[in-house]
């Protein structure tokens, strides 16, 4: 069985998307659509920058959407290529949910494309600058990072965002008590606590504003049945009706992103092949959730044409 999964926020870099965009029509585009979509130049700030721009989670969001979905889109057009055909299930880490959910016809690219940057500007929104933080937990398991969370919270928001692999967690809350906890980390036998370079502490109560705003725009939101069904992040289970995919995603804006436990029900439901579409972030993580899984990435044209031969 096979799953094709979509990377989040961090996988963005200035140039994404040029050469994909310069090799074929079909990129190009897509690249196009989102712009349309948008009313603003993104691919400009994807190709040229500055970096600055570019990590703007309001530009960062769609800009990673679109960069999966055109490689999507390549496959699909000179490939000859079907999601449905050929996977058993989509995920995607945090925002790249919504792009898998485009993947499999659940959103058009347009709708994705609105949702992903009213995503960012809500999230950016709900927190000023400064107040939130995030940190990265390295050899820090489950138990361990909610044990420290706990006794650096100190009354104030302090809980686990992402569950990314057995061995890195990802803390987010206030700030006084996110840099608490990276100072608090050797007591807990953690290796490394690392602030993050985030503009706001996503995936955690604090982010209950952007919430509500996603909970009117996926309300006015068309939501078709997927292809394939989709592990929900904060789920790590697969859902495919239109009403609880609305809820899920709905509940992701202040929930934990379960990527470990996902990747892990996907292994047990019997995936043994894992494509990342549009990064090489979300492999290595596999690799240590689930390491006899065959995990690809496809970001170039080349890497294109090796999958379509291997499909």
């Amino acid at each position: 069985m096979r799953a094709f999964v979509f990377p989040g926020q961090g996988s963005q870099s200035v140039g994404m998307g040029k050469a994909l965009a310069e090799a074929s029509p079909a990129a190009k585009e897509l690249f196009q659509e989102v712009d349309d979509a948008l009313n603003q130049h993104l691919f400009r700030i994807m190709v040229e920058g500055p970096d600055s721009d570019l990590t703007l989670t309001e530009n960062a969001q769609p800009a990673i959407m679109a960069n999966a979905l055109a490689t999507l889109r390549v496959m699909q057009k000179e490939g000859g290529f079907s999601l449905g055909e050929k996977g058993d299930f989509v995920a995607g880490h945090s925002l790249g949910e919504y792009s898998a959910l485009c993947g499999v016809e659940a959103f058009d690219i347009a709708t994705t494309s609105r949702l992903l940057k009213l995503r960012g500007q809500a999230m950016q929104a709900a927190v000023p600058v400064g107040e939130g933080a995030m940190a990265a937990l390295l050899g820090a398991d489950i138990e361990k990072a909610q044990a420290l969370a706990d006794a650096a919270a100190q009354g104030e928001v302090c809980t686990v965002a992402n569950d990314n692999d057995p061995s890195q967690v990802v803390i987010s809350g206030h700030r006084g008590a996110i840099e608490r906890a990276v100072a608090l980390v050797k007591d807990h036998g953690i290796k490394r606590g690392v602030l993050l370079p985030v503009s706001a502490p996503f995936h955690c109560p604090l982010m209950q504003p952007a919430a509500d705003a996603m909970a009117e725009a996926l309300g006015n939101a068309k939501i078709n049945t997927p292809l394939l069904p989709v592990y929900a992040n904060v789920l790590a289970s697969a859902i495919a009706d239109p009403d609880e995919i609305r809820l899920r995603l709905v509940e992701q804006v202040t929930g934990r992103v379960r990527w470990r436990e996902s990747v892990a029900a996907m292994w047990e439901a019997g995936v043994t092949d894992f494509v990342e579409l549009g990064g090489k972030v979300l492999g290595p993580m596999i690799k240590r959730i689930a390491p006899d899984a065959t995990v690809r990435s496809v970001v170039t044209m080349d890497d294109v044409e090796a999958a379509l031969g291997a499909f």
